[in-house]
């Protein structure tokens, strides 16, 4: 039986998304296994973000610094905006490197379900924004849920008064992928999204 610390860890590790209790177990035992190389300095960086976490009030990103490091990045096409739902998106399409402008954090998607409102989101900040001037293009980089195609529906409708033009990411068949495994939905929208070929 371990004491009443190490289960304490154990606990807060299984909390973790993709950690159970066994894999939990496993990654306690071997912090304390490899301490000097692994528990030291793990709990030095934890406590290094833990002191400096913020929110940049520009884009709604979690950085250690306001604002955050991509917002601060004078190489970023100012011209262009990419709409996400989660933070967890915009680190996704900032680690493939394929988008060079700006970011916006919307800080969920609309749900009645769960009682998400628009105004419980950053549609608001997005609009004055959009509103300050500056921005050609706004990219709806929405999941392609029904939630998050509600959510970029909506905030195309908010954003037609300006002189931009509002894009969305494309849907449709993966890379690789087989038609033979794929969803009606997937389906669905590659044929609605077909284009000539070249």
């Amino acid at each position: 039986m371990a004491s009443p610390e190490i289960e304490a860890l154990t606990q807060a590790l299984s909390r973790l998304p993709g950690f159970g209790p066994r894999s939990a177990r496993r990654a306690v035992l071997h912090l304390l296994k490899k301490r000097e190389t692994t528990l030291d300095p793990l709990l030095a960086a934890l406590s290094a973000v833990s002191q400096k976490l913020t929110t940049c009030h520009i884009c709604g990103n979690v950085d250690t610094y306001d604002p955050c490091a991509i917002c601060a990045d004078p190489r970023r096409d100012d011209r262009s905006l990419c709409v996400v739902e989660e933070v967890a998106d915009l680190w996704a399409l900032d680690r493939a490197r394929l988008f060079p402008g700006r970011f916006h954090v919307l800080g969920g998607k609309l749900s009645a379900l769960d009682g998400v409102r628009p105004e419980d989101l950053r549609i608001d900040a997005l609009v004055r924004r959009v509103g300050a001037g500056g921005i050609d293009e706004v990219v709806l980089a929405m999941n392609a849920t029904l939630e998050g195609q509600t959510t970029a529906h909506y905030v195309s409708e908010r954003l037609e008064a300006f002189p931009i033009r509002v894009t969305q990411l494309a849907h449709g068949l993966p890379v690789g992928g087989e038609l033979d495994y794929l969803d009606e939905g997937t389906l669905a929208q590659a044929l609605r999204a077909r284009r000539p070929v070249a």
